[in-house]
């Protein structure tokens, strides 16, 4: 019966050293395509802005060019009369 020691035989610790190499690659690339409920969930994030900060923000777009003054008044109203 023939001892092969692997700890010193170099072909058997390549061997070793890519198993471990393949396991660790297929292990990363396996968990990023399983799922555990988590990616399921929809957040859902609301942001609120009170009247006065919207009627703000529109007169600084009027004032800057970006809405004409047509389309200033229009907006206006409608916060105005509740959107």
């Amino acid at each position: 019966m023939t001892y092969i020691n692997k700890a010193r035989d170099p072909q058997m610790k390549q061997q070793g050293i890519a198993n471990l190499i393949g396991g660790l690659v297929l292990s990363v690339a396996f968990s990023g395509c399983l799922s555990f409920g988590g990616g399921d969930e929809n957040i859902q994030q609301t942001k609120t802005t009170t009247t006065g900060q919207e009627l703000m923000d529109l007169k600084a777009a009027y004032d800057k060019g970006i809405i004409s003054e047509r389309e200033y008044n229009q907006q206006r109203e409608k916060l105005l009369k509740g959107k």
